[in-house]
């Protein structure tokens, strides 16, 4: 890390992708004079792909490894990032910016779903890497402290959003496993004494063994957990389910995160189609293998390939398709307009957006009429669908909660050095056939083992003790500092939280306590108790495991201020640098094909403002610089006035959309500025361009709403093109002048 205050903005994909255009031009000339160099390092899928195979691109193709780069950044004590949100690829996005790239004349090799000889099991291997959850456990050398910010929230109470009424007999509910055969209910948990590195084996019924992986390097006090969710168990479970959809007459929706863990929702997935469609695929079983269907892409997978067949089949098939629909539970849709069920594809619906945004509207989600019905949501493994079920249980006790009046549910979350990544890396795999996973130590020592069938979903994690350590320190510091209770949703009938609840109550006892509200609860228990204090205007801290901090982290924000896009997110590094997360990604790619249908980008950076903020305040603590807590301040003054004047993009044409949205920070930052007497050269620079931006205002806002309405080509989806996607999205000539000025 260079010895100048630096900040490093993250290049990502989709809508946040298309802001960066917009907003960084902004940010660098504001800073520019503070001695502040802003960097942009390319993350994304594209950029991730390309760097992955640069040893098979042009030379002047090739990026470096700027995810590499950035995690080794991450240990240093300076460095400072701000992150947006990425994509985490499933086998469908991956094949889409693959071909994508290559049209765009990248020789990439195709992505071999089936892989069989040794080139494309390295080739997969690689894309692998690419795939899922694969830049936050990188990039998060630190634990979470995410809340939505007084303004945000004081913006909701005075403009609320939207939500749907609940009524008491709603037919809303979470379908689980319920402990039947599932991960919650296989899972075992060791925490090492001493540093150890293990190996995990499959050994077959027959005494043939394989080794799943060779290597595990644990450090000393680390919990190691195995599980496993069974197949015969997984299609009873979802074919009961499809069947009381049907008798009670509500739509059927699965809840996955087939993007983050690429391994193991993807096969759950893909059991949820084949059961659905079962007489479909029965009947058409050689057919469908002819076209290479794979059901973990979705049922898409089918239809898109329904082209390649001699009319009559089609036809067949499409009649078949049509019957399933009619014979089965109605779905639940994600476009009924263009037919695409909750079944089509895996990344389409995401659990921790999907539940929350159901929920929001009063326990409804679309049918194919477009209309809106109950629904039975199933999220087969029942470590966390509880909290959704006590979410909905609460709703229809006590109606929609208010956000006029309702309090928060600040996030403390374990994620540090990759701690708890389960479902997604190298330590998830399907099984080949009968028999035992075992894991041994270094020494030969069985830590624990489990008896499996083909098909089931075998799966590890790891959470270092250095991280759970900080994570206590965090969770008692928020506490102290708000006065809230902290709750640890921690359930001790589950194996892993057996060991961290052990760990938790070790470590509190390193920290002064006194007059602290600081509890361990069980998900579900720690939610109703949140909810109870919610209603009543009360902040509950929430302190909680990576995958649960994924999941509240948007549930109580969308519940709350109306998205997750708003949320503060600071990730305090380990070695004392900062993260800077700016909110969620869901919404991301509905926001790009409206933009280049309309050239309307309704994508709101509001949560980027505050990340900005807070990273200025870093600098200015890291690297005693007076003019970055001035940035910081003033930021913090135009973003208060940003939601006070209600400038996040509009719904509709007509209204300003993302760029109108930068204008006005831009606007209101240079007023700020201009006003603070701490610094007088910044006063002095921005007084005139305060000015002419505040003199220029209906022009620079009429050039920005007379592009509007017309369709624009970025030059791709996973990689726009520099030049076009920075034309499209700074069409105002007065603006980019003035900013030039700076």
């Amino acid at each position: 890390m260079s010895a100048q205050p630096t900040i490093i903005y993250t290049k990502t994909d989709e809508a946040p992708a298309l802001a960066t255009y917009s907003l960084l031009p902004i940010v660098e000339a504001f800073t520019k004079s503070s001695g502040i160099r802003v960097e942009l390092r390319d993350i994304s899928l594209a950029g991730r792909i390309i760097a992955t195979f640069a040893d098979v691109l042009k030379a002047e193709q090739r990026i470096p490894d700027e995810l590499g780069y950035l995690g080794k950044l991450c240990l240093e004590p300076t460095t400072n990032i701000i992150k947006l949100p990425n994509i985490s690829a499933s086998v469908p996005q991956l094949k889409a910016a693959v071909a994508e790239l290559q049209a765009l004349g990248y020789a990439l090799p195709d992505y071999p779903e089936n892989a069989q000889t040794d080139a494309e099991k390295e080739t997969k291997a690689r894309y692998a890497k690419v795939m899922g959850s694969a830049v936050n456990p990188v990039l998060r050398e630190g634990n979470s402290d995410r809340r939505a910010p007084k303004a945000v929230k004081d913006y909701a109470k005075k403009h609320p959003h939207s939500m749907g009424k609940w009524a008491s007999d709603s037919k809303t509910r979470v379908g689980t496993m319920g402990g039947k055969g599932d991960f919650f209910s296989n899972e075992k948990s060791v925490t090492v004494a001493e540093a150890t590195d293990v190996k995990i084996e499959f050994v077959s019924v027959d005494g043939t063994s394989k080794v799943l992986k060779e290597s595990t390097p644990l450090k000393a006090g680390e919990i190691l957990d195995g599980t496993f969710m069974s197949k015969a168990a997984l299609v009873d479970f979802l074919a009961d389910q499809i069947a009381e959809a049907k008798k009670d007459g509500v739509l059927f929706s699965l809840h996955m995160k087939a993007t983050m863990m690429k391994v193991s929702d993807p096969i759950i997935f893909g059991r949820a189609v084949e059961v659905f469609f079962q007489d479909l695929i029965a009947k058409h079983a050689a057919t469908l293998q002819e076209l290479g269907v794979d059901f973990r892409n979705g049922f898409g997978d089918l239809v898109g390939k329904l082209d390649r067949l001699p009319a009559e089949k089609k036809a067949e098939i499409e009649a078949d398709i049509a019957a399933a629909y009619a014979s089965g539970p109605a779905l639940s849709m994600v476009n009924s307009d263009k037919g695409i069920t909750n079944l089509h594809v895996p990344s389409d619906v995401i659990v921790d957006a999907s539940m929350p945004a159901m929920i929001r509207a009063g326990g409804k989600v679309w049918d194919a009429q477009g209309r809106t019905g109950d629904t039975l949501a199933v999220i087969p493994d029942s470590s966390y669908a509880g909290v959704y079920q006590a979410v909905i249980d609460f709703c229809k006790a006590n109606g929609a909660l208010d956000p006029k009046t309702m309090g928060s549910v600040p996030n403390v979350g374990l994620m540090a050095q990759a701690a708890e990544e389960y479902g997604s890396h190298n330590k998830t795999f399907e099984i080949p056939g009968k028999g035992t996973v075992k894991v041994t130590d270094k020494d030969g020592k069985v830590l624990f083992s489990h008896e499996v069938e083909q098909g089931d979903i075998w799966r590890a994690c790891q959470t270092k003790d250095a991280p759970v350590q900080d994570w206590v320190k965090l969770a008692v510091n928020r506490a102290r500092a708000t006065g809230s209770p902290a709750v640890f949703w921690l359930d001790k009938a589950r194996a892993h939280d057996a060991q961290i609840i052990a760990k938790v109550e070790t470590y509190l006892k390193d920290h002064d306590t006194t007059g602290l509200d600081i509890r361990i609860l069980a998900p579900a228990e720690a939610c109703t108790f949140s909810l109870e204090r919610i209603v009543k205007g009360e902040d509950t801290i929430s302190v909680t495991g990576n995958v649960l901090r994924d999941y509240l982290t948007d549930l109580f924000p969308i519940l709350e201020v109306g998205t997750s896009a708003k949320m503060l997110s600071i990730v305090p590094l380990m070695n004392g640098g900062g993260l800077f997360e700016t909110g969620a990604g869901g919404s991301a790619p509905k926001h790009v094909q409206q933009f280049t249908e309309e050239n309307y980008l309704r994508w709101d950076s509001l949560g980027e403002f505050f990340a900005l903020a807070a990273s200025f305040e870093h600098l200015a603590e890291t690297f005693k610089l007076a003019k970055a807590k001035v940035l910081a301040d003033t930021l913090d003054t135009a973003t208060g006035k940003f939601l006070e004047f209600d400038r996040s993009p509009g719904r509709k044409l007509g209204t300003i959309d993302n760029r109108g949205s930068h204008f006005y920070l831009a606007l209101y930052w240079a007023q700020a500025l201009a006003e603070q007497t701490g610094d007088t050269e910044l006063q002095a620079q921005f007084k005139p361009i305060a000015e002419e931006l505040t003199a220029n205002e209906d022009k620079i806002v009429q050039e920005l709403l007379a592009v509007q309405g017309k369709a624009v080509d970025i030059g791709g989806y996973y990689k726009p093109c520099d030049e076009k996607a920075s034309e499209a999205l700074r069409p105002s000539a007065t603006l980019n002048e003035i900013l030039a000025k700076v």
